[in-house]
């Protein structure tokens, strides 16, 4: 008679940790609203009295001492100038092993130096422009950094549950890191101002001009994710197109005209297959 073998026995999947986020801004409120969905056990410690109406009205649940007592991780999803005090909050309320994450993507690890206990520390800054806590962060990508292996997994299984795939920057990296990151989003709004203070000069409504350069704004993102960036920047000093370039400059304010010479310039390092004098007009015309 055959034998048959038994089936290897399934690992059973260890319940994913207990969450207590302390804030229920638009990142808390991302960030639990994102866990809730996932399954995840998560609750919510607001700072103020709209913060607990919202969270309320999204049906999350609030933190009490016995949530902060069992938690595995305790989330600092605070300004950054709140993390340290807010860690002092709720620190003696913790366990004894749970592990403090702030969400900065500027402030190191350091910051938890005060700390009264050893206990784990870390970081989980989402790479997400969230200004609304229905913002999804799936897609996007979240910056880790840990003193423990074992916080570390538990990050890693937390930006996977929320869809996020993680990167690590290195501590001495985090200012340079988060200056990049503020560049691509806040910075990225605060251009498109100037954009449209641009076609504001020419005549159009505030409003006409936004709607109509959103759309434009988008289809230079989607070529960069095509074809990277060289290849993804249009315009005119990638086509050499001096005369443009100064006419450009002569129809602007100089607060503007200063903002495109600086981007003009770095747009300069991008096209590296322009004939050098056209290289050297764009260069005297961007100085």
């Amino acid at each position: 008679m055959k034998k048959t073998k038994k089936a290897a026995p399934r690992r059973r999947t260890p319940p994913p940790p207990r969450v207590v986020i302390v804030g229920f801004g638009r990142v808390g409120g991302a960030l639990a609203l994102g866990l809730k969905e996932a399954g995840w056990n998560v609750a919510v410690l607001p700072r103020s009295a709209d913060s607990v109406r919202r969270a309320a009205s999204q049906r999350v649940f609030l933190a009490d001492h016995d949530d902060l007592r069992a938690a595995h991780l305790c989330i600092l999803a605070v300004p950054d100038s709140a993390v340290v005090p807010a860690m002092e909050l709720v620190e003696e309320d913790l366990g004894p092993t749970t592990a403090l994450v702030h969400c900065s993507g500027a402030l190191p690890l350091a910051v938890f130096a005060g700390a009264r206990s050893k206990r784990p520390f870390g970081s989980f800054h989402p790479l997400a422009a969230i200004s609304d806590p229905k913002d999804p962060l799936a897609g996007h990508a979240v910056a880790l950094a840990s003193t423990d292996r074992e916080l570390h997994a538990s990050l890693e299984r937390m930006a996977h549950a929320l869809g996020m795939s993680s990167l690590e920057v290195p501590e001495t990296g985090r200012s340079a890191y988060h200056a990049g990151a503020v560049l691509s989003a806040g910075l990225l709004v605060a251009l498109l101002d100037g954009a449209v203070a641009a076609l504001e000069e020419a005549g159009l409504d505030r409003e006409v001009a936004l709607q109509a350069l959103l759309p434009l704004s988008r289809s230079a993102l989607r070529g960069v994710q095509s074809r990277g960036l060289e290849r993804g920047l249009t315009g005119p000093v990638v086509r050499g197109d001096v005369g443009v370039v100064q006419s450009h400059l002569e129809s602007l304010p100089p607060e503007l005209g200063s903002l495109y010479r600086l981007l003009s310039r770095r747009a300069l390092r991008l096209t590296p297959a322009l004939p050098p004098e056209t290289r050297l007009a764009l260069e005297r015309l961007l100085a």
